[in-house]
């Protein structure tokens, strides 16, 4: 469904298109990759994106402090910082005509390293994150043949076993993180990885998308206009589509839908505002704000080196059912 109007009201009407399937595997998963993510107890109850029931209010509240307007606002030097530095990193390997790749080196981990800040979490492994994040994208949402879907499970299951263990850091001696707050709530173990486990992936890496994203349409079209941000969520937004569940037969576009029946919703590209790529209604992506503001930081901060670089290759891409976005920005200084 591509018309901005109607994703609109489906999102708006989430008792009759429910996100019951927003985090199902897009292939389905084999019977040897399920027993992988059984033996790490791999479970994702409704929590945050696939919950239509009473307890999505009180767990949504329980995040969404961590993301408030002061909170993100207040992070800006941080994010600017880590951006600059890496900027600079780049800025000088390219003077001794190194080929950088620019998301590796600029986009990937500063979204990372904020949202860890913002949520109170401490002593993680960033690069491993990093690779987790991938991995359970594609897993989810990608189309891996049954040796690829293997290797992913066994990532995804080490990813939520290390959930499962800060989950249990957590219960022991509460801290004034993700962790503590969703313990606190009452949640179960499993919910709490639930939240975890996605909130940790779609906290940074779409955000690394979206400034990927962004670069590159900074380095192929420099006389872009300067609100760049918002053309890429309007026009190529590194979340395209979402899914929803019609909960009985109804019409949507035009066309009759039956009961149980999967809409694929597309959120950019289509002429629609560019806040719709973050949703609308109680299923709002609580992270807008902050995506907003790091992939505006980062443009600040790479925009005289953006102007100086050219592509060495056509940037292969993450092209999965509800993500996408260059995985490499391999550049090399441009000769004058």
């Amino acid at each position: 469904m591509d018309d901005p109007v109607a994703v609109r009201e489906v999102l708006l009407d989430p008792g009759t298109f429910r996100p019951d399937n927003a985090v199902l595997a897009h292939t389905p998963l084999s019977v040897k990759a399920l027993r992988v993510l059984s033996g790490a107890g791999f479970a994702l109850p409704p929590t945050l994106a696939n919950n239509a029931g009473e307890s999505h209010r009180p767990i949504r509240a329980a995040v969404a402090r961590f993301f408030s307007p002061a909170r993100v606002a207040a992070v800006e030097p941080l994010a600017r910082e880590l951006t600059s530095a890496r900027v600079d990193a780049a800025r000088a390997q390219l003077a001794y005509g190194d080929q950088v790749d620019l998301v590796q080196a600029i986009a990937a981990e500063p979204p990372a390293l904020v949202v860890l800040h913002l949520l109170g979490l401490t002593d993680v492994d960033v690069p491993a994150l990093k690779a987790w994040s991938l991995d359970s994208l594609e897993l989810f949402w990608g189309q891996p043949d049954a040796d690829r879907q293997l290797e992913l499970a066994h990532s995804a299951a080490e990813f939520y076993s290390w959930l499962r263990a800060r989950t249990s850091a957590a219960r022991t001696a509460p801290a004034d993180d993700l962790f503590g707050a969703l313990v606190g709530l009452g949640l179960t173990d499993e919910e709490v990885c639930a939240v975890g486990y996605f909130l940790l992936i779609a906290g940074q890496e779409t955000t690394t998308q979206l400034i990927s994203t962004a670069f590159q349409r900074l380095i192929e079209a420099p006389g872009e206009p300067v609100d760049v941000v918002e053309e890429v969520l309007r026009e190529s937004s590194s979340v395209p589509t979402w899914r929803r569940v019609t909960a009985c037969p109804v019409t949507v576009g035009g066309a009759e839908v039956p009961a149980g029946a999967p809409v694929l919703l597309g959120l950019s590209g289509h002429g629609g505002p560019a806040d719709l790529a973050f949703g609308i209604g109680v299923h709002r992506c609580l992270g807008a704000g902050l995506a907003r503001l790091e992939a505006r930081v980062a443009l600040e901060c790479a925009r005289d080196l953006l102007s100086g670089v050219r592509l060495v290759e056509e940037p292969p891409m993450i092209d999965l059912l509800s993500f996408r976005a260059p995985r490499r920005l391999l550049v090399r200084a441009a000769t004058r």
